[in-house]
This record gives structure tokens, sequence and C-alpha cells, in this order.
């Protein structure tokens, strides 16, 4: 039974960090009536949180493996007790850079969930499963849509010690019901490290995620603020519209880890960063508010879908790095929301527009397209070759001047001879003499007309043992038509 509630409990415990996260982005219109803050300052100060939220996330993934999600989430929401009481008496910006600081281990939890819930599951549905956790996200959205609201009525003060209420509510469920026999992983973190780090795929994911994950947690970072001095909404209204782009961005993790479950996860990708790369274009020529609606809306959907397949992918080429992976790809989502913010306001300090930032987001997505699409061949000739070197048949790919070219594992083990000592060689340094010239003759007039020949034929090992072996040769063919290279397959069939 704790087992079946992991899911849902570990997916409340995202939601209550998320919320927590960005209580000062969600309230900073009404923070900035009380609290004096330069305009060049403001994105720093809501973009603080973001930095131990995403910093915080490799030892916390990592610590997830060695004492369980349990024990990490009830001390999480412990610490940050202080932190939120500290801002909800702030009274300067000091206060404020110093509580977002430490607001952003809510962030940080984020790789415990990811590193712990596919302990419970098969393979077939980590996608799915991580996508679900990942509806945890929906926590900015909770804040952003309430906490302005809740603020209006009776201060942004009060409003944010109500979550001091939330989070020992929740250290109370984790308490109780959180797993406490949890499988662990004791891997010294060094080892963990240096297995992954020079695996450079581990650094592309980073990159994805940066991307789909830092579009996410920015927007929901800028968007509130940015309405209402751009397009002269109303800070409810703004907040509302801001809820709503996380609202679609949440639906749609889940979505991708599905979908990443069913399809090819790198391919899903390649339809994300294509979307990415038209919306950003769309939204650096600042459209009109309906317009603008749609490229934040294909933005939203596209980072949804790009966070659950990248979490399908991390398990997937991690499995016993998990959670060190997970903390690292996280991380690296996690910055991606903390520059944008910072970035725009630079851009928009220097110029007076937000074009040139959104024409960087659009190159940016539209490099990790060529990179995706990299990724997805470069896995298709990683698939060939396992296939090539662990077939238990013998392979001998030659020229069409009959030039060995390559040959694989099983051709070594079944005639003696290492690859080294065959390519560039002939294929008759496997005759035994057994066949006569007719027999070739024939073998070959068969290759030219049919494009392949079968049958029992006799060769010599390197030792001189003779064995008869089953032989498959096909030719393959280039668009012409023309013969490029011949392919022989064969097998011992001496003892059959």
């Amino acid at each position: 039974m704790i087992k079946k509630m992991q899911l849902p409990l570990q997916t409340l415990n995202l939601v209550t960090g998320f919320m927590v996260w960005v209580i000062i982005s969600s309230l900073m219109p009404y923070i900035s009536e009380d609290i004096s803050i330069p305009s060049g300052k403001l994105a720093m100060v809501t973009a603080i949180p973001v930095v131990l939220g995403s910093v915080l996330r490799i030892p916390l993934g990592y610590y997830a493996n060695i004492f369980g999600a349990r024990i990490i989430f009830m001390c999480s929401f412990i610490l940050l007790l202080f932190p939120v009481y500290f801002i909800s008496e702030a009274t300067t910006m000091a206060h404020l850079i110093i509580g977002g600081t430490f607001l952003g281990i809510g962030g940080a939890v984020f790789s415990v969930g990811v590193t712990s819930l596919p302990k419970y599951y098969s393979k077939d549905k980590h996608g799915l499963v991580n996508g679900i956790y990942g509806i945890g996200n929906m926590g900015t959205a909770v804040t952003t849509f309430s906490a302005p609201m809740i603020a209006a009525q009776i201060g942004w003060g009060p409003a944010v010690k109500l979550y001091l209420i939330l989070l020992l509510i929740f250290i109370a469920l984790n308490f109780f019901f959180g797993d406490r026999h949890e499988p662990k992983l004791k891997t010294p973190i060094i080892e963990q490290i240096k297995g992954v780090a020079k695996n450079e795929k581990l650094w592309l994911f980073s990159l994805f995620y940066f991307i789909t994950f830092g579009s996410f947690v920015a927007f929901t970072i800028y968007l509130p603020n940015f309405l209402v001095s751009n397009f002269g909404l109303e800070k409810v209204d703004a907040g509302m519209r801001t809820a709503g782009f996380i609202a679609v961005a949440t639906f749609f993790r889940p979505v991708g880890g599905w979908l990443a479950d069913k399809f090819q996860p790198l391919f899903l990708l390649i339809g994300t960063f294509s979307i990415y790369t038209v919306a950003a274009i769309i939204l650096a020529f600042m459209p009109s508010m309906g317009l603008y609606t749609a490229g934040c809306l294909a933005i939203a959907v596209s980072a949804g879908i790009g966070n659950g397949v990248i979490f399908k992918l991390v398990p997937l080429y991690f499995n016993k790095q998990a959670g060190i992976a997970n903390g690292i790809v996280s991380m690296m989502g996690g910055l991606g929301g903390f520059f944008p913010p910072i970035m725009l306001s630079v851009i928009y300090a220097a110029t007076g527009q937000y074009s040139i930032g959104f024409m960087l987001l659009s190159q940016v997505a539209l490099a990790s397209l060529v990179l995706v699409v990299w990724l997805y061949f470069q896995d298709k000739l990683a698939l060939t070759s396992e296939v090539f070197n662990s077939t238990g048949q013998g392979i001998m790919v030659t020229d069409v001047s009959g030039l060995i070219k390559s040959v694989n594992p099983a051709f070594s083990k079944l005639t003696g001879y290492a690859e080294e000592e065959v390519v560039g060689k002939q294929p008759s340094i496997l005759k035994s003499g057994r066949q006569s010239k007719e027999f070739y003759g024939s073998m070959w007039s068969e290759i030219k007309a049919k494009g392949m020949w079968q049958g029992e034929i006799w060769n010599k090992r390197k030792n001189g043992q003779e064995y008869l072996q089953w032989l498959n040769i096909s030719a393959v063919k280039d668009e012409t038509g023309e013969d490029v290279r011949y392919v022989g397959t064969f097998s011992d069939i001496t003892n059959k």
C-alpha cells in the first residue's frame, strides 16, 4: 500500500515545493509597492531562487538514492520553513535576496522524485511515471494564480505565511506515508560523477533540458510583470494568463513521457525544437496580444512534451547513475530559467525591446534541433554497430574488388583470424582448396544475376583446420543499381 502511494505523494510534494519556489516572482507586483526595487534589479530578485534550486538538484538527487525520498522531502520542507517566514517579514531588497536564495530548496526537490519513482516501475513505464510526477510543476501555476488574489485581500506578507501551514502538512504526510523501505544505492558520488561526466549524451540532454525546462521557468518568472508593463493588463489578469501557460506546459509533460514510452524519444525532440524555433521567431516580432498568446502557448506545449521526453531518456541511458544524472540534467534546466530573465532585462535596458532576446532563443532552439538530428542518426549507427558486433554469425564485408573492409568478432572466433590480420586482404586466405574454379565462377555469376548466393562451402581456419560452413553472400547496391560492396554471413555446420 505504501509503495502505491509514492507516485501521488511525491507528485504532491513537488507541487508544494514548486508553490514555495515562485512565491517572490508571483507576488512581485505587490511586494514592489512596499519595497523599493530598482527596475534593473527586478529580474535578479525574481531569478535568485532559481540558482540554489538548480545547483542543489545534484546533491538532492544523489542523496535520494542514499537515504530515500521520504527523508529528503521531509528535511527539505523543514528547511523551507525558515526562508518562507523570513520573506513574509522582509522590508528591504536584501531581505528578499537572502530569503529567495534559500527558497530555491523548493525547486531542488524535483530531482528527488525522478530518482526515486523509477525504482517502483518497469522501464517501459518510466516516461509516463516521470511525466506524471512532472505534473508537480503545476505548483508554480497554483501560486501564480492564487497568491496575487490572496495578497489582494490580506496583504502579501500574511499570504506568504500561509505557506508555512502547507509545509507543516507535507512534513507530516511524508513522515507517516513516505516509504521507509525504499531501495537504496550507495555508490560514492565521485564514482558516479566519473561514470557519467565523459558521456556526451549527458551534456546533450542537459542542453536540451536547459532549453525546455529553462524556458518554462523563465516564462513563469518573466510573464507576470511583462504582461502588466507591455500590454497594460491588470495584475490578477496577468497572473491568470501566466497560470494558463504553466497549466498547458504541465499537462503536456506526462503526455510527452507517455509518447516517449511509445515512440522514438529523439524523434519527438526533433518536433519539439522545430516548434520552439518557429514560436520564438513569432515572439521576437512582438506581435499583437493574440499572436503573442499563440506563440507562448506553442512554447508551453513544446516545453511540456520536451520535459517529459528528456526524463524518459535519462534513466534509459543512465540506469545505474540515475541519481547523479537526474541531478545534473535537472540542474541545467533550472539554470536555464535563471539566465533568460536577466538576459532579457539587460537587452531591454540596452535596446528598449525584447526582440533580440527572443531571436536568440530561436537560434539556440535551432542549434538544439540540429544536435538532436545528429544524435538520432548516431543512435541508429550505434544500433547497427551493436547488431554487427553481437550477432553469433560471422560477418565479412568486402568492396567490389574483393578486398576485406570489415569483420565482426564472431568472424574472428570462427576463423581464428583477428580483424587486423584480414582487413585489406582477399577472402581467398580462407580457401580450403576443396572447391573448383568452376564452383566459384558459378557462385559469382549467381551473385551478379540475383544479388545473392547461399550454400555450403569448405573453408580453412588460421590453424589450418578445415570446416564446413553455411555461407550467404549479398550484394549491396547504390542508388543507380551498381554493386558497391558485398556482405558475407556464415556459420560452422561441420557437426550438423
